[in-house]
């Protein structure tokens, strides 16, 4: 089965997007769950993980609503104030919600690259780990020593880099991020996603321009630990779905099968604990 594990949806309306604005013109509308399946669905994408947008927990609960009305979601990884603290009890309520699957503090966004290994964060992560949720890790450069340090004192927390911790691919970044990438792969359990990269490198990229990040992507954590996303609909800030997808396939032919449904849906499955619907059950697009 294939599986987009990272995507959005919000309504401009509910007023907690702090980052989305109207200088971002392609993405700034109303985005549902079935604007989403209108670009997946014709790939063969049947299921996909929902991704929290605002530093809310009223948006992981608008969130946890849309996985109730749409069987096609079959995750949600949210946000919770992680220094609050009530946070593991907020975690554990949150967690009652069968399709809440993770939690991401949105640490690109935060001056301080070491916020996250504050004390007064702990709780939190224990918390976490005690309910099974999965950190998403929405990081950059900066943060993936901080990162490795994070997993070195969480070895039971489940672990993954979002958008290949997106290197500044429009400038051509390399180094540090290619050491420090494949540093959390050798020295952690975490995985990483395949997702967000065509946006790096900028408006309408060159064919093959991600390919080099995407290959080390791979390389280092091995396609055991790849997980496929498309970040859309951010990624219209650079390409279409469907380029993405085609991106993602070519780079990805010279795999044997059972390596490319890992990559493309499997490998979300293992790392998310997703339970997958029954293909009666997925709702046709009107």
């Amino acid at each position: 089965m294939k599986i987009d594990a990272h995507f959005h949806c919000w309504e401009l309306a509910r007023g907690d997007y702090g980052w989305l604005t109207p200088a971002l013109a392609p993405i700034y509308r109303d985005v549902a769950v079935a604007d989403w399946q209108a670009q997946s669905r014709p790939h063969g994408v049947r299921g996909g993980v929902l991704v929290q947008a605002a530093p809310t927990e009223a948006e992981t609960q608008f969130l946890l609503a849309q996985a109730d009305a749409n069987p096609a979601v079959l995750g949600v990884v949210g946000w919770v104030d992680f220094l609050a603290p009530d946070a593991p009890a907020r975690i554990e309520a949150l967690a009652r919600h069968p399709r809440l699957k993770g939690l991401r503090p949105m640490l690109q966004d935060i001056a301080d690259p070491e916020w996250i290994l504050q004390p007064a964060a702990a709780p939190a992560l224990h918390a976490m780990a005690a309910c099974g949720l999965v950190f998403d890790a929405l990081v950059k450069s900066a943060h993936l020593p901080h990162i490795l340090t994070l997993a070195g004192r969480h070895p039971e927390l489940r672990m993954v880099i979002d958008h290949g911790a997106k290197p500044d691919i429009a400038v051509g970044e390399w180094q540090p991020w290619a050491d420090a990438l494949a540093r959390i792969a050798t020295e952690t359990q975490a995985m990483c996603k395949l997702s967000g990269l065509l946006t790096e490198a900028g408006p309408g990229p060159a064919p093959g321009k991600v390919r080099r990040w995407c290959e080390h992507v791979l390389q280092s954590f091995g396609t055991d630990r790849v997980v496929w996303g498309s970040d859309w609909p951010v990624l219209e800030l650079a390409a279409p779905y469907a380029l993405w997808w085609i991106t993602s396939r070519q780079l990805l032919e010279g795999l044997d099968e059972p390596a490319q449904a890992a990559v493309m849906g499997g490998n979300a499955v293992r790392l998310y604990g997703l339970h997958l619907p029954q293909k009666n059950s997925v709702p046709k697009i009107s």
